[in-house]
């Protein structure tokens, strides 16, 4: 089965601003498809809204930007579709009290459920199970989460995994839409060297699977394409960074959506399908 093609990312002078001031600003991205990107910069800079917006979560005010050749932020439907997010806290963030095999089973149903075309509807219900069940060990096995060695396996609670065991599961959850693009926020945070390491090696071997990979940190690795918030415009006294207050929610999915509505609202309000589905 053939996998994902990653998306190049593109962008220049890229900005989003705000009701309470600028979020990120003057930001440059040159990555080729299956690039492994690493959004660096300290807490509050923007680096959550800057992955956002080149995941078509959110709205730039500045500049320009284009991934897989779709420009941004006129064709931020057609982005959602073809990018998925990771952990991105207060949007994407796992239920502590399901087990794996619930967020599992959750995500797999989803995707039968919003992407499955006509002809993969009109199968029979046991090719269409077995189908789900190869995404979902075909996207572990890509994550390197290994069920078996978890406390419970796949009864395990989210609440009981290990933050890299948390993070594995996130990702693991996002393949199973095989995108091309996939955002993951805080990758290093709270993880000692060693498993720093190891969560770097594990976003390195998806980009090298063919999905490009955009990651927030506070340490790029050597081997990522650098994007940096420093340079950039800091908010105006007293305003989160993190949270200019425009964020997309159009559900269309439908690719000619030239998404011309705009929203007031945080990245912890974003919609369902940037989050559980």
């Amino acid at each position: 089965m053939d996998g994902p093609h990653g998306a190049a990312v593109s962008a220049e002078d890229f900005g989003l601003k705000g009701p309470r001031g600028w979020a990120f600003r003057s930001v440059d991205v040159a990555a080729e498809p299956g690039a492994l990107v690493a959004i660096e910069g300290p807490s509050g800079s923007g680096r959550t809204c800057l992955l956002l917006a080149l995941a078509g979560r959110m709205r730039a005010t500045e500049g320009s930007a284009e991934v897989a050749g779709l420009p941004l932020p006129r064709r931020m439907a057609a982005v959602r579709r073809i990018s998925a997010l990771g952990p991105v806290p207060g949007v994407s963030d796992l239920d502590p009290a399901l087990t794996v095999a619930e967020h599992l089973r959750e995500r797999a149903l989803l995707q039968r459920h919003f992407d499955g075309s006509l002809r993969a509807l009109l199968r029979p219900r046991a090719q269409r199970a077995a189908t789900a069940r190869e995404r979902v060990e075909e996207a572990l096995a890509a994550a390197g989460l290994d069920l078996s060695a978890l406390p419970k396996q796949e009864r395990t609670a989210v609440r009981d995994l290990e933050r890299l065991e948390e993070l594995r599961l996130s990702v693991a959850l996002a393949l199973i839409s095989r995108p091309r693009l996939l955002a993951v926020d805080d990758a290093d945070l709270k993880l000692s060297d060693t498993e720093r390491a190891e969560a770097w090696a594990l976003l390195r071997s998806v980009a090298d699977g063919g999905t490009t990979v955009l990651a927030v940190c506070s340490q790029a690795p050597d081997e990522a394409v650098l994007v940096s918030t420093r340079a950039g415009t800091a908010p105006d006294a007293g305003t989160d960074a993190d949270d200019p207050g425009t964020t997309d929610t159009d559900p269309d999915t439908d690719p000619t959506d030239t998404d011309t509505d705009t929203d007031e609202e945080g990245p912890a309000d974003a919609i369902a399908e940037t989050g559980r589905a």
